[in-house]
């Protein structure tokens, strides 16, 4: 066989894989809120924030990597390891950790309403697939509701453009290159390992950063704990299921799941920065969930015939556990 298929199992498996990875993901803006502060009462900086939080994570997967003996990735598969971490270890932690000081979770939810039709996009052109016409219409459909229901549901923080938006839209196309490389290498090793190298390349960077930003002040139990969580969590685990799930169920079609993050960032908020959770929200979420299984049954192309010798092999493998 020439190129893996994924089939109605694998897809299912993805996508609840999927979801639970945006479920970790969705804590990550609210944690991040807590941990650097506001700007009349500021905490942790955003640098320490994102570079911290990759030197606890790259310390978990150095143990991860020697526990489940993992071997060294292959020559060809390092630069995609490399722009796997300069997206999802460096350019979203670092971009989102500085800009959410700046605005609140409810505004930040606009820009990462993009983010599935970003991830989808890449994905496509990486694994030279053609979504049909409906799947980017009810892709379209769902990102114009997430980012209609923000509009109208911004209360105070406002819905002009600031200086940390631009910060917040790099950090989406970031991630969305990070998870369509990672979903990609996903197919050649284990899900798991992915993440781990791609921490363990940015250590030697990230850590000096991570150091030469460390708090000089003592910080609240709050902050500490949401360091925690994005290190552990948001950094780690979060993308041993996101990753699985998008080798199991296609980068397209599962990237469509993000489109339940910002809801779930608004539910987990309510306890953690005091917003109210009203029926608007609950409709929207709804709605958006009806897009996300339409969105499931539309066609989507086969990769493109290529002479690339490695994009045959990369089908061919299929799932590597």
């Amino acid at each position: 066989m020439s190129h893996h298929t994924t089939t109605a199992n694998d897809l299912r498996r993805g996508l609840w894989l999927g979801a639970l990875g945006v479920a970790i993901f969705a804590l990550t803006l609210p944690m991040t809120r807590l941990a650097v502060g506001q700007p009349d009462a500021p905490l942790m900086s955003g640098q320490f924030l994102a570079m911290g939080r990759a030197v606890v994570a790259a310390g978990l997967s150095a143990l991860y990597l020697l526990a489940t003996r993992a071997r060294w990735p292959q020559r060809d598969q390092w630069l995609p390891l490399l722009l796997t971490s300069l997206g999802v270890v460096f350019g979203f932690p670092l971009f989102t950790s500085i800009a959410m000081r700046h605005v609140e979770a409810m505004h930040a939810s606009v820009i990462v309403g993009v983010l599935p039709l970003a991830t989808a996009a890449v994905g496509a052109v990486l694994h030279r697939q053609r979504p049909s016409w409906q799947f980017w219409a009810w892709a379209g459909v769902g990102s114009a509701l997430v980012v209609t229901f923000a509009l109208t549901h911004a209360g105070g923080s406002g819905l002009g453009l600031q200086a940390a938006d631009g910060l917040l839209l790099l950090a989406m196309a970031c991630a969305a290159v990070g998870y369509a490389y990672g979903g990609r290498l996903s197919r050649q090793m284990p899900a798991e390992h992915v993440i781990c190298w791609a921490l363990l390349i940015g250590l030697p960077l990230s850590a000096p950063l991570a150091w030469d930003s460390r708090p000089t002040s003592t910080m609240p139990l709050s902050a500490w704990g949401a360091f925690a969580y994005v290190a552990v969590g948001s950094m780690w685990l979060g993308f041993f299921a996101w990753y699985r799930g998008l080798a199991l169920g296609g980068t397209v079609r599962v990237s469509q799941v993000q489109l339940l993050q910002p809801f779930l960032s608004m539910l987990f908020a309510v306890p953690l920065l005091g917003e109210q959770l009203d029926l608007p929200t609950v409709l929207f979420a709804c709605a958006v969930v009806a897009t996300v299984f339409a969105g499931r049954k539309a066609p989507v192309g086969s990769p493109a015939k290529t002479d690339n010798p490695s994009l045959t092999s990369l089908n061919s493998k299929g799932n590597a556990s």
